[in-house]
């Protein structure tokens, strides 16, 4: 696997077999495509001085391991605050849509203001890669390269991990640190599923990531637990930090339904 996706110019990338999700080959996992939006909302009329700060993702359905497009704009510009947004399409079809607010950098004399303990140690060695019977292991689950603290894709109960991509998010291209959250980030169901997901189906339908900065070197670490109610829905959470601590926040709402039996 060389990329994520390959650049075709235009707006127009070819989505690779590494972006395919656990559920099917043929639908890709909404990290890598958390990626690219966040790749073309940074480049999109470009401020010196502010960063993203925040991106939200709305996934209208599933997003097909093809050419897809994506197009920015601006909605609200400004010289200290930006609203920006973005649409991925295939076919001509909408098939994700993703909102960023593009802030001015903080003072360097700012205090830093932490309420999270450091992270913890990250293991030594790579684990086989564990996931639940039936899911598809060859696309985005292997272009990740995990180092389990707690906790298990393959097993119920609250998770903590640490990750970075095996490849890049467009070949040819170095990966920027907001581009690296994000295609982390959609991975926190499956980290901090409390719920079997061989018998469970867990669709996220958005997915919201806000950093207070940008994270530091290729491996993050993910603390995430899901919440559920009978009758209502899931909601998924997530810390998310660095080697110096911690840099943000993941949330993410979910469907969830009865597998039918096999």
């Amino acid at each position: 696997m060389e990329a994520f996706y390959r650049p075709l110019g235009g707006g127009l990338f070819a989505s690779t077999p590494a972006t395919a999700g656990p559920w099917s080959p043929d639908a890709q996992h909404a990290g890598p495509v958390a990626g690219l939006f966040g790749r073309v909302l940074e480049r999109h009329e470009p401020v010196p001085g502010t960063r993203v700060a925040r991106v939200t993702l709305e996934i209208l359905g599933p997003v097909p391991v093809a050419e897809v497009a994506v197009t920015a704009r601006v909605v609200r510009p400004g010289r200290r605050v930006t609203l920006l947004e973005a649409e991925m399409t295939h076919a001509g079809r909408p098939v994700a849509r993703a909102t960023a607010w593009r802030i001015l950098a903080a003072p360097e004399r700012l205090p830093s203001v932490r309420h999270t303990p450091a992270p913890p140690p990250m293991p030594d060695t790579t684990p086989p890669l564990e996931a639940w019977e039936s899911a598809h292991l060859d696309g985005y689950l292997s272009a990740m390269e995990w180092r389990v603290v707690k906790g298990a894709l393959g097993r119920p109960g609250p998770g903590t991990v640490w990750a970075r991509q095996r490849v890049p998010l467009v070949a040819g291209e170095a990966d920027r640190p907001l581009v690296r959250a994000l295609v982390l980030a959609d991975s926190a169901s499956g980290v901090g599923s409390q719920l079997d997901l061989a018998k469970w189906l867990i669709i996220n339908t958005d997915l919201t990531v806000a950093l207070h900065r940008d994270p530091v070197g290729e491996w993050l670490c993910m603390d995430a637990a899901l919440h559920t109610s009978a009758r209502g829905s899931a909601l998924c959470e997530a810390t998310l930090a660095d080697r110096d601590g911690d840099i943000g926040r993941v949330l993410q709402t979910l469907l969830v339904d009865e597998l039918p039996p096999v």
